[in-house]
């Protein structure tokens, strides 16, 4: 095979240490050298000055845990590394050693046969730490409404079988006089609001509980933490908002022609049916702007693990299983695509109505989530705003062979019918 870079490194890297393979293939013969390194900051720097002493250009690594992450940011600009899903570097027979692992990593890489995961600059790193750590506290924040649900529950309160939402002002308002010592159902439904006070004879008997001193010291204690979660909330959606505006984040490529801004990004996305403020932040976080990354739609699509798999033998279709692909974008898209699917007359609901009928919503919902991946990756090239092409754009695609179906349907029940074109209106 041919040497796509003459010197190069494989590291195979641990919690407490890391093996490092460097291979220089010059002169017609090839020579290396395995060493191991601990991973404090001073150990590693000493990594970079030894590799940089064997003159070596490019560096491999397995995206192992958290683990790689320390090692990428002290030799990120000094190498050119990449990062391998460790999935794809699949071991030979006897091959299985920290050794043998950097060993094969260097080989693999120095006839090319590595594909790098594409990890972005660190201010946009930094950004997509903000959207998951935000992703991940309002996940808490619905959980521990769940187990304030649960404590009620057992204090025989059944607020959430009359209010929709027991977080909303009425609810808090009949929590925190609980939490407070109240027992009267008549005085905690009278702190209901607006439309729920509607509900005031469902209210007194649902508030009708046995609730004890532990079931309030548990809401007390749930209560603080949920508001509490809701402050951090605030914190980070205000620090998201100041980055994405922040200059190091544009960086010099800003300018480049085809890439566009994040804050740029962000208002274009939530002209999409379905995306709001957040939904974009996050998703602009995971891919950024910069869509030279991924060559086609297709292979963002299936970065994201928002696309059919791929298993076929003998000419048989085994299965259409999604792939694994960035989680946190996947999330993103799926519950974007669910409140598309929500809109009316648009072609996102339309699409999802149509799927979800022959192939049921689950998958229907994955499916839209892939067009909207794929609208999304040609709306960042073109810095084009979305155009819906509208509920109806199905029927104008299949017009005659919709009209024949019908025809047939109503000939087979009885009916004989001619049909006209309707003359346009000039």
């Amino acid at each position: 095979m041919d040497v796509m870079y003459a010197r190069c490194a494989g590291i195979d890297v641990h919690k407490q240490n890391v093996k490092v393979n460097v291979r220089v293939a010059e002169g017609g013969g090839v020579e290396q050298e395995t060493r191991t390194f601990g991973t404090m900051t001073r150990e590693l720097v000493e990594l970079g000055e030894w590799l940089e002493g064997w003159g070596v250009t490019h560096v491999a690594m397995e995206s192992t845990g958290v683990y790689w992450k320390p090692l990428y940011n002290l030799l990120e600009g000094r190498f050119e590394v990449l990062i391998c899903n460790a999935h794809h570097v699949k071991q030979v027979p006897g091959r299985k050693t920290d050794v043998r692992d950097c060993q094969w990593l260097a080989q693999l890489l120095q006839h090319g046969l590595l594909r790098g995961s594409f990890i972005p600059p660190r201010p946009h790193r930094e950004l997509r730490d903000l959207t998951r750590h935000r992703t991940q506290v309002t996940a808490e924040r619905a959980r521990v409404v769940n187990r304030m649900q649960k404590v009620l529950e057992d204090g025989n309160i059944k607020l959430s079988a009359v209010a929709s939402d027991i977080m909303g002002v009425s609810g808090q308002a009949m929590i925190t006089a609980i939490i407070g010592g109240e027992d009267d159902a008549g005085v905690l439904a009278e702190k209901a609001r607006r439309r729920l006070r509607r509900k005031l004879p469902e209210l007194r008997m649902a508030l009708e509980g046995k609730v004890t001193d532990h079931h309030r010291f548990m809401l007390g204690t749930l209560y603080r933490h949920w508001q509490y979660l809701g402050e951090v909330l605030v914190e980070l959606t205000a620090r998201i908002e100041t980055v994405l505006r922040s200059d190091e984040l544009s960086g010099e490529r800003e300018g480049e022609e085809g890439i566009m801004g994040f804050t740029e990004a962000v208002e274009l996305l939530v002209s999409v049916p379905g995306i709001d403020v957040r939904s974009a932040e996050a998703i602009v976080a995971e891919i950024g702007t910069d869509m030279s990354q991924f060559p086609t739609a297709g292979h963002l699509a299936s970065w994201a693990g928002v696309c059919p798999g791929n298993n076929e033998s003998a000419g048989k279709r085994r299965t259409g299983k999604t792939t694994k692909g960035n989680r946190w974008l996947r999330g993103t898209l799926t519950q974007v695509a669910w409140a598309a699917s929500r809109t009316r007359n648009t072609y996102l609901s339309e699409q999802h109505r149509r799927l979800a009928r022959r192939r049921g919503k689950k998958r229907a919902q994955v499916a839209l989530a892939h067009s909207i991946l794929a609208t999304i990756y040609y709306m960042l090239t073109r810095h084009q705003l979305y155009e819906d092409l509208g509920a109806d754009y199905f029927d104008r695609l299949n017009n005659e062979s919709l009209v024949t179906y019908h025809l047939k349907r109503l000939a087979s029940l009885g009916h004989h019918v001619s049909i006209e074109p309707q003359e346009r209106a000039a």
